[in-house]
C-alpha cells in the first residue's frame, strides 16, 4: 500500500524517453531469459534445442531468436512445472476456466503480487481514477485473475473497494445505487447485464455516480463503447491482460485518449507475430500478440502466443507504445464459407440497428457440407414488435455486405438470449458437438 493520493501523479517510466525505455527493457529482459533458462526445465531444453542462449541478447531485435511458447507448454507441465521459483516463494496461485483439457496455472512471488497491484493501479490511474474514488470490482474472484488484481490495484492506489464479484445481478443494482461507486470493473458484457436490471428497477443510469467503466476481459467493439457511455453517462475505457501474462493491467486504454490500451512496456514487452509462419512483424502490421515478461519471478513467460489479434501503435497519452483494438483470437475465429468471421464483427453490425439490443449469440451448425450461421438477438426494450421482421432483415444485409457471409436472424424478445455475469459465449459451434 502506498501513500493515499501518492500514485495520482504518472510514474517517472511513464513519461520518459522511448531511449530510456528501451535501456530498461535490455536490461530487465536479460535477466528475465536468464532466470527462465536458469530455474525452467521447458524454457533450458527449449533453448538449447534452438541452439540460443540468454547471452546472445544483445539487442531487443534478438528476442525474435527466441522459441515461441504457448498453452500447451504450461498444460504440458501441470501444474507447477513451469514455476521458476521453490514453492515456499509462492504466495498465491490462479488457474484459468480450463474448459478444454488441464486449466493453466500461474503463480506469484510477494514481489509479484506488488508489481501485479502497481500495474493495475496505474491503470486505474490511466482510466482517470484517483484513490478518493471508490471502486466497485464485479469481475469474478477466485481462481479467475480478474476479481482480485482489480482488487489490489485498487487498494494499492488509496480507493475503496467493493468486492462485489460476479453473479447476483439485482444485488449489484442495489448496491452500485446505494454505495455510489464511481469507477466499475468489468466485463462489458455483463455490465449490459447489469444495466438492464437497473433500467429494470426504474433506475435512470445516466443520474448515477458512476463516471468510469474499465471494461475487460472479452473483445469489444467501439459500437459498444459508444452504446454503454450513451447508456450510462460514463467513460468506457478497455483494460487488456490475462493470467499467464500477470493478469488485468498488462495494459490500459487513457480516458484521455480512447485510442487502444497503452502496453505497460517495463514490465511486459510486446511483439506481433504472423499467426501461421511465427515471423515478427513490423509495428503497425496486423498480427498476434506475444509477451515477454520481463520483471515477473515465479513465472516467468518468454514469448508467449496471446492468440490475440492486434496491431503496435505509437505511443500517445504515454511513452510506451499502444494496442489496436483486439479484432478477435486466432483460435476463435470462424471460417464460413471460406469467409473469416470474428465475433465482434457481428456485434458492430448489431449495434448499428437502432432497434436491437446488444445481447447476441451465434450459432454455428452445419448442413450438409455447407456451414450455416444464426445469430440470436433482441429487441431493444420498449421497440415495436413490428419492427422485428424489418430489424431482421436489415441486420442480414449488414452483415451480407460488410462481411461477405449470408446468415440466418432470429429476433427474440427482450430476455431471449442467455445473460452472462462474467464472460460471455458468444459462439455455439454446433459442427463440434
Amino acid at each position: 500500500m502506498v501513500e493515499p493520493g501518492k500514485f495520482d501523479a504518472l510514474e517517472p517510466i511513464e513519461k520518459a524517453s522511448r531511449d530510456e525505455l528501451q535501456d530498461l527493457q535490455i536490461k530487465r529482459l536479460k535477466w528475465s531469459l536468464q532466470h527462465a533458462y536458469d530455474n525452467v526445465g521447458c524454457y533450458r531444453k527449449k533453448f538449447d534445442k534452438t541452439g540460443i542462449h540468454p547471452s546472445d541478447l544483445k539487442e531487443l531485435g534478438d528476442l525474435a531468436k527466441f522459441p515461441l511458447t504457448d498453452k500447451h507448454d504450461l498444460r504440458d507441465n501441470y501444474p507447477f512445472g513451469m514455476f521458476a521459483v521453490s514453492m515456499d516463494e509462492v504466495v498465491r496461485v490462479h488457474a484459468s476456466s480450463g474448459t478444454t483439457g488441464k486449466p493453466v496455472v500461474v503463480g506469484y512471488t510477494k514481489n509479484d503480487i506488488d508489481i501485479w497491484s502497481r500495474v493495475v493501479a496505474r491503470s486505474i490511474r490511466a482510466a482517470g481514477g484517483t484513490h478518493k474514488d471508490k471502486i466497485h470490482v464485479a469481475y469474478g474472484y477466485g481462481l479467475f485473475t480478474g476479481g482480485l488484481g482489480a482488487h489490489y490495484g485498487g487498494e494499492y492506489m488509496g480507493c475503496t473497494v467493493i468486492p462485489m464479484s460476479g453473479g447476483q445481478t439485482e444485488k449489484q443494482a442495489q448496491l452500485i445505487q446505494d454505495f455510489d461507486p464511481d469507477i466499475i470493473m468489468v466485463t462489458p458484457s455483463y455490465m449490459l447485464s447489469i444495466a438492464d436490471e437497473l433500467e429494470r428497477q426504474g433506475v435512470d443510469c445516466r443520474r448515477l455516480k458512476l463516471r468510469v467503466g474499465i471494461f475487460g476481459a472479452e473483445p469489444w467493439t467501439d459500437s459498444m463503447r459508444e452504446n454503454l457511455e450513451l447508456r450510462l453517462a460514463i467513460d468506457a475505457v478497455d483494460i487488456y491482460g490475462l493470467s499467464e501474462v500477470m493478469g488485468p493491467g498488462v495494459a490500459q486504454e487513457c480516458v484521455e485518449a480512447k485510442d487502444g490500451p497503452t502496453i505497460w512496456e517495463d514490465h511486459f514487452y510486446p511483439e506481433i507475430i504472423h499467426p501461421e509462419t511465427g515471423e515478427v512483424l513490423a509495428d503497425g502490421e496486423e498480427g498476434e500478440l506475444v509477451f515477454t515478461s520481463l520483471t515477473k519471478e515465479a513465472l516467468p513467460v518468454i514469448r508467449y502466443r496471446t492468440r490475440d489479434l492486434t496491431r503496435l501503435l505509437p505511443g500517445t497519452a504515454r511513452t510506451m507504445r499502444r494496442m489496436d483494438r483486439i479484432t478477435g483470437r486466432s483460435d476463435d475465429m470462424l471460417i464460413i464459407r471460406g469467409v473469416n468471421v470474428f465475433p465482434t464483427q457481428i456485434e458492430e453490425q448489431i449495434l448499428k440497428t437502432d432497434s436491437l439490443a446488444p445481447h447476441y449469440q451465434i450459432e454455428i451448425t452445419r448442413a450438409g457440407n455447407l456451414d450455416e450461421m444464426t445469430i440470436n438477438v433482441e429487441l431493444s426494450p420498449g421497440a415495436d414488435n413490428a419492427v422485428r421482421a424489418s430489424s431482421a432483415g436489415q441486420l442480414q444485409k449488414h452483415i451480407k455486405d460488410m462481411i461477405g457471409v449470408s446468415a440466418k436472424i432470429n429476433v427474440l424478445d427482450e430476455g431471449g438470449v442467455a445473460r452472462s455475469e462474467g464472460k460471455a459465449k458468444r459462439v455455439i459451434d454446433k459442427r463440434k458437438l
